[in-house]
């Protein structure tokens, strides 16, 4: 059956060129399109489409808001068109925290230049997209609170607000449905977390939980453009009580800091404690990519690793977690129900490489509880 596609856009030229690419997929129909929020709200509850691409800037009702309406209303997977700049970035992590499940950049050149490119490109998002756990509305909706004051100078762990944004549905999480025991305790020397498709909302909803004074390192894997990693980190360091940075060539390991890799590039761990920021390999399907970092963990830290794999597309991190396990470090894979896109923790668990499997709302915590 046919993925349905609501477009909206303001720009005519826009809407025009993406209803006819994804039209040219005999498995997509666009069933409508819309030039403002509301509109689009109203299409949506008519319509019911499979997936939605939403611009930002609109007049009447803004993307972001539009997306926080339609979670409330009627839950549907968005795919946001984006700029690759700052600003783009920082919007593009609102409308995730708001409900949107994915985004691409939107190039006006690349549609000209590129259109084969193009199709693919975007083809393949939408049906990632419509593949989604449709739960996930449940789960962003519930985003961690900004802290009205910094959320530092406490040591003790808070758990994350399930409180809803201002504007935000007022959405229930889904109860945890833990499989694997609580894990033991044991001196890390480093916490590796990678993830891809629902990541950004996973991470802050992981690393909130954690205390100032959280007793290992921290690396992260985000599968994200080189535009955006800086200001993820930057949102991450302002809601998170532990330190979060943009990692850079030369960083060291310390705990209490979560270093992000930057987009676009590779991020390795050496034997000294101290990270390497490699130039992206286009050999690699993902720049930066989860298995380049577990292996490099692997090899400098042998059984004093714990790696965590969360929500994505595809299977990054199956290979680096294989090492990691051939070194006696553990692997902790998030649940099928919890995650966006059950691809990547799916590789590891059914490549029986998963130690544990925990709800997202459950692995904050149980970080907390196993790094001594």
């Amino acid at each position: 059956m046919a993925v349905k596609v609501l477009v909206v856009d303001d720009s005519g030229f826009f809407r025009r060129r993406v209803s006819e690419i994804l039209s040219s997929d005999p498995n997509i129909q666009v069933v409508g399109t819309a030039t403002n929020g509301r509109e689009a709200i109203d299409q949506v509850l008519a319509l019911k489409p499979d997936v939605i691409t939403m611009d930002y800037e609109m007049p009447m009702m803004d993307g972001i808001t539009a997306v926080r309406n339609i979670m409330q209303r009627c839950p549907t997977p968005v795919l946001m068109f984006s700029s690759l700049t700052h600003e783009g970035a920082r919007v593009t992590l609102d409308a995730l925290d708001a409900g949107a499940v994915d985004y691409l950049p939107k190039n006006f050149e690349d549609i000209s230049r590129n259109p084969d490119k193009v199709k693919q490109l975007l083809c393949e998002k939408v049906h990632t997209v419509s593949r989604s756990n449709r739960r996930y509305s449940t789960f962003c909706s519930s985003s961690v609170a900004t802290p009205s004051t910094s959320p530092r100078g406490t040591a003790s762990a808070l758990p994350a607000s399930t409180a809803p944004r201002a504007g935000s549905a007022a959405a229930t999480p889904a109860p945890a449905a833990s499989r694997s025991p609580a894990p033991k305790r044991k001196a890390y020397k480093l916490v590796a977390i990678g993830t891809s498709t629902g990541g950004p909302v996973a991470l802050q909803r992981v690393l909130t939980q954690l205390p100032a004074n959280f007793p290992a390192p921290i690396v992260l894997i985000q599968h994200m453009p080189a535009a955006f990693t800086k200001a993820f980190a930057d949102r991450l360091d302002k809601l998170c009580r532990i330190r979060v940075k943009e990692a850079e060539d030369g960083d060291v390991l310390r705990p209490g800091l979560a270093l992000l890799a930057p987009g676009g590039k590779q991020m390795m761990i050496d034997g000294r404690g101290a990270v390497r920021i490699l130039p992206g390999d286009d050999r690699l399907n993902y720049k930066p990519c989860v298995d380049v970092t577990f292996g490099s963990a692997a090899k400098s830290f042998h059984d004093k690793v714990l790696a965590v794999v969360l929500t994505g597309m595809g299977a990054d991190g199956r290979e680096g977690a294989r090492l990691l396990k051939q070194s006696g470090s553990q692997v902790w894979a998030q649940d099928e129900a919890s995650c966006v896109i059950y691809g990547m923790p799916m590789a590891v668990v059914k490549a029986n490489l998963a130690d544990a499997v925990y709800g997202l709302d459950e692995i904050g915590r149980h970080l907390t509880e196993a790094c001594v």
